[in-house]
């Protein structure tokens, strides 16, 4: 029997959370630190020792790096007891390594998982993104459009004004322009310092979150994430990939990817249905951090699946040893 068709995400489901959970108790410890690869290793560690657990032939397709630059849960490497279904792992165990050293908003601990040949090997690259939540025709907006063009198609569709649009922004340099053509429009701007997979996912709960679209560019490792959690969730995601110099088109040639100017649509990213995963590390608006009570330690888990839409917040406490 093919892997494809042993792959159950009911069953693997409540796996993936408890690989999410250890690698946020594990970085937690390590909030406040100042020590950005202390937390990061400890989150690789945990998460690496509780994939391990699982009984899945794994591959990692996201992972912390080229094999030549990372020790462990790098591209390629196989996880898992070897027993199960083939599947491909896309994670970021610590996404947020400055928020956590820094305890600031919005670190994370994120993994995703779907049958085997169904994500896209995105490389090491940065990534153009475009995002809006659900309830939209499919294409309502495109990368191709300028950010002005966004802006006031989106406003169309929802029968407002564009000052009534929030839009979520990496705040880097390179996104001055597109801040300043955002800004000109009228729309407002929620600019966040890191972990742009919260970014995207805010969109599709724009009710709660406020935030109605996502855009700029970003690491694409992180694109195909914010990829999974989209198909679960319902909501549209675009990609381009950015590169900057030969050294990254051949990553991306290596990778298997020809057409370097391809625009990638959620489904592109992830072809099948997935499980998502993600723990929060520091308190955030996604989910609520890591948290110390007494002799026990806290967490919160969303855990989502694309085949049936469902979107579950699990609480966890585990003594704090």
């Amino acid at each position: 029997m093919p892997d494809t068709e042993l792959f159950s995400d009911r069953m693997l489901s409540l796996g993936l959370a408890r690989v999410s959970e250890a690698a946020a108790i594990a970085a937690a410890k390590l909030i406040g630190s100042g020590d950005e690869k202390a937390a990061d290793q400890a989150a690789v560690d945990a998460m690496r020792r509780q994939l391990n657990m699982l009984d899945i032939k794994g591959v990692v397709v996201i992972g912390e790096g080229e094999r030549d630059e990372a020790p462990m849960l790098y591209i390629g490497e196989e996880v898992g007891t070897g027993n199960g279904p083939g599947v491909d792992i896309a994670l970021d165990p610590l996404e947020g390594t400055t928020l956590t050293a820094k305890d600031m908003p919005n670190a994370l601990a994120v993994i995703a998982m779907g049958p085997r040949g169904s994500m896209l090997h995105a490389p090491d690259v940065y990534m153009d993104k475009l995002a809006i939540g659900p309830g939209y025709p499919e294409g309502l907006v495109s990368i191709d459009m300028t950010p002005t063009e966004r802006i006031e198609t989106l406003a169309r569709h929802r029968g407002c004004n564009p000052s009534d649009i929030m839009v979520c922004v990496l705040e880097r340099p390179r996104h001055q322009e597109m801040i300043a053509e955002i800004r000109a429009t009228g729309a407002r701007i929620r600019l966040i310092t890191d972990g742009d997979v919260a970014g995207v996912i805010h969109t599709a709960e724009s009710n709660k979150t406020g935030i109605h679209m996502y855009m700029g560019s970003g690491g694409a490792p992180e694109g195909v994430l914010a990829a999974a959690a989209m198909k679960c969730m319902g909501g549209q995601i675009q990609g381009r990939l950015l590169f900057r110099n030969d050294d990254e088109r051949g990553r991306a040639r290596k990778a298997g990817i020809t057409d370097l100017d391809r625009i990638y649509t959620r489904d592109d990213m992830v072809t099948r249905d997935v499980i998502f995963a993600a723990t929060g590390v520091t308190n955030g608006s996604l989910v609520s951090g890591a948290r110390r009570d007494g002799d026990y330690l806290e967490t919160e888990t969303i855990l989502m699946r694309s085949k049936t839409g469902s979107v579950r917040r699990l609480f966890y406490r585990q003594n704090n040893i």
